[in-house]
């Protein structure tokens, strides 16, 4: 069977490495913009993890011409009306670290005078080729602790708590985590698409 190449619209090699395990079972070469040293910088200015997907997508498509996956994703949390949602990447500043987001939410919580706060991480999955786009949306729904834990994770996911597991997403082996996560949820709904 001819392979299929489909552009993965992210240089996050966290996020390549989930990516890669997750479409192991379809017949796609994955390329990542690390693979083909994409020229530009996208401006993510919409007002939704579905619209930022969409102008990732539409730039990455619109310049190599060849089917493309872009996500956007974030952690949403509760006590903080929904913050930092969109700006997840960005809480702390454009050049924050996670460590440093993840300890703004810490901070932000801990002056409310809380421990937890229940919460859930959402991504926005964009397909685009030549003949048609399709954004879907994958929920996980948790809660965010104080004290970070496990190591096997990026992001929030060191303080995203999972009740069914009682661990981290950050805990869990990427076996478990990419059967559940907000990314594969998101992956599934396109399915159809992907065959």
């Amino acid at each position: 069977m001819k392979v299929k190449k489909i552009i993965l619209a992210t240089k996050n090699l966290n996020k390549v490495k989930e990516f890669k395990e997750i479409f192991s079972e379809y017949d796609y070469e994955v390329l990542s913009l690390l693979d083909l040293s994409y020229p530009f910088l996208i401006d993510e200015n919409g007002d939704s993890f579905s619209s930022n997907s969409y102008i990732k997508a539409k730039a990455i498509y619109d310049y190599y011409k060849l089917p493309v996956i872009a996500d956007d994703s974030g952690l949403s949390v509760d006590a903080l009306d929904g913050l930092p949602g969109i700006y997840s990447h960005r809480f702390s500043g454009r050049s924050a670290s996670d460590i440093d987001n993840t300890h703004k939410v810490i901070s932000m919580l801990k002056d409310m005078g809380l421990t937890e706060s229940n919460a859930h991480f959402t991504c926005a999955i964009t397909y685009m080729d030549s003949e048609k786009t399709i954004t879907k949306e994958g929920y996980i729904y948790g809660k965010v602790i104080l004290a970070p834990k496990g190591s096997n994770g990026f992001g929030y996911d060191p303080i995203f708590y999972l009740d069914e597991y009682k661990k981290t997403l950050a805990e869990l082996p990427e076996s478990i985590k990419n059967k559940i996560s907000h990314r594969y949820n998101a992956l599934l709904k396109l399915k159809e698409v992907l065959k």
